[in-house]
């Protein structure tokens, strides 16, 4: 943690020449430029912005305590004597530039007809120029904390011109030593926390789309937040993998799908169920992925039951499905694992569509594949109806998902359509409809029955 030793000292300075008193307020600047330093070297914020906001909050600062309704005030401090002064700034206008009574009484009668209050002019920027969005000056409203007319500014400064700041320097009070450290201290470690989630930020940010590890910190409902070490993930329940169980303390690998902006830092969102949590995996356990010799060409999940995952050679000589599933099947084993036991069929992609529709229909044995139009007519013979079509039609749905083509399974005997994979997704929405009103019509009889044996 960076050390911050708060002392201010007010030493009094009698120049002769001027004939009145100069107050300067010290801050302790060799503990305040150590304590810069490291911010410098360990945050990697810039000096000059340490600094400048330094500067601004202790004219805040002063203004809060001190000044007056509508103020310029500016504070600058030295970084070698750590003295600083506190003064302020008047802009020197002219009658072009200020608003006549008629014009202010006439803006008051138009707000009184539309039932709105008049308010005084605002500037952004705080200049007191009445700065457009188009940067052109527009009239204001005098004020004599801000603004100065030129007549009066050339009785103090000869060559004024319009639009000249000119500087009048404040009395510092003999408690604002104390302020003014007190507020570089919150400054600084404010700029601390803000550089701290910057710089969290910018880390996962180049961690996005890729596997992190996170320990679970602690579930609610169906959120759970993992310790990632600089900051905490949250991982929604449609990333979960379905009847995955997670316990506190528990180590998993994430695939970490996005950040955002939050009020206490960086929002990170991971997942298990995201189909790259997959591939990802497999740059981790095939080399040849990571080299380019083997390349990723597809994926379809249905996560915690099963995946297919096309694979292509980019080299002579090289393997793809033997370097994924590795010597003894080691490598695709460890992704298993990683899955909770998730079925994965790793399959050759290939450029002539027909071709692929049948690799992806693995492990089920392909007699001919037909394009018709958007879809793909697929013939089996009877013994393999069952394994190209899968339990609740899971391979035939994986395979189109895997092509992007609609696949309509056909028996070799029959030459009539089996299954499709469009009828089988239906089929499965249907499923679950049946499933739901099943159960509230037996809960629906098992109230009945209580209220019966009441009565």
């Amino acid at each position: 943690m960076t050390r911050f030793i708060e002392r201010a000292t007010i030493i009094v300075v009698s120049p002769s020449e001027a004939g009145y008193f100069l107050r300067k307020t010290m801050i302790d600047i060799k503990n305040f430029l150590s304590a810069i330093a490291q911010i410098e070297e360990e945050k990697g914020i810039d000096r000059e912005k340490i600094l400048e906001t330094v500067e601004m909050a202790l004219a805040a600062a002063y203004k809060k305590d001190y000044g007056e309704r509508g103020q310029i005030i500016k504070a600058k401090l030295d970084s070698v004597s750590g003295s600083f002064d506190i003064w302020q700034e008047k802009i020197v206008v002219d009658e072009s530039m200020i608003k006549s009574e008629e014009e202010i009484e006439e803006e008051r009668k138009k707000a009184e007809e539309a039932g709105e209050e008049l308010v005084e002019d605002r500037m952004d920027d705080e200049s007191g120029m009445g700065l457009g969005d188009g940067e052109e000056p527009r009239k204001v409203r005098f004020n004599e904390q801000k603004h100065i007319w030129l007549a009066d500014a050339k009785e103090i400064k000869k060559d004024a011109n319009v639009g000249d700041a000119l500087r009048f320097d404040l009395e510092l009070k003999e408690d604002f030593g104390r302020i003014a450290a007190q507020t570089a201290k919150q400054v600084i470690i404010q700029r601390i926390r803000e550089a701290e989630r910057e710089s969290v930020f910018e880390e996962y940010s180049e961690k996005a789309d890729s596997i992190v590890s996170g320990v679970v910190q602690r579930i609610e409902g169906n959120t759970i937040f993992f310790d990632l070490g600089k900051t905490t993930a949250l991982m929604l329940a449609k990333d979960r993998i379905p009847r995955e169980r997670y316990g506190i303390g528990q180590r998993l690998r994430l695939f970490l799908v996005s950040l955002e902006h939050g009020p206490k830092g960086p929002q990170v969102f991971v997942s298990r169920s995201h189909p790259k949590m997959l591939s990802r995996l497999f740059e981790l356990e095939v080399p040849e992925i990571t080299a380019g010799s083997v390349e990723i060409k597809a994926i379809a999940r249905e996560a915690g039951s099963r995946s297919k995952i096309a694979v292509m050679s980019n080299e002579d000589g090289v393997d793809p499905i033997g370097s994924c599933v590795g010597q003894r099947g080691t490598r695709v084993s460890a992704v298993i694992q990683e899955l909770g036991g998730e079925k994965i069929d790793i399959i050759e992609w290939k450029e002539d569509t027909e071709e692929f529709i049948a690799n992806a229909l693995s492990p089920a044995k392909v007699l001919d594949v037909e394009i018709d139009g958007a879809r793909s007519k697929v013939t089996v013979s009877e013994d393999q109806l069952s394994l190209a079509i899968g339990k609740d039609g899971q391979n035939v749905r994986l395979a189109a998902k895997l092509t992007g083509w609609k696949i309509d399974i056909l028996g070799k005997e029959t030459g009539e359509v089996e299954n499709s994979s469009e009828k089988k997704e239906e089929g499965s929405e249907q499923k679950k409809i049946k499933k739901t009103v099943k159960k509230t019509k037996k809960s629906v009889k098992k109230k009945n029955v209580q209220k019966k044996n009441e009565s």
